[in-house]
């Protein structure tokens, strides 16, 4: 009898103006080869933070899977990024 767990990004999505990527990662136990349980955790990465000063700080994507990252370069342009720094400064809790 072998279990083997695996992980996989299953679903990769671009949402929204500021091209938020929702994941979905599926972890997924397998006995003897035939899978016997999966499970789904799920979570979303916008391009960046602000810091104090009102700077975008970006999100480190590199412990992220390949595929995903190769998507939030895609889509994280310099025009999205301006544009999502915009909408973080006007919508800043008082």
């Amino acid at each position: 009898m072998a279990l083997a767990e695996s992980i996989e990004y299953d679903k990769i999505e671009i949402v929204g103006l500021y091209k938020a990527v929702q994941v979905r990662e599926a972890t997924v136990i397998k006995k003897d080869g035939v899978q016997i349980a999966r499970t789904f955790r799920r979570y979303v990465l916008n391009c960046g933070t602000l810091d104090d000063s009102d700077n975008l700080v970006e999100t480190d994507i590199s412990a992220e899977p390949t595929e995903v990252q190769t998507i939030c370069n895609a889509v994280w342009t310099t025009d999205v990024k301006s544009a999502y720094k915009t909408y973080l400064i006007a919508n800043k809790p008082i």
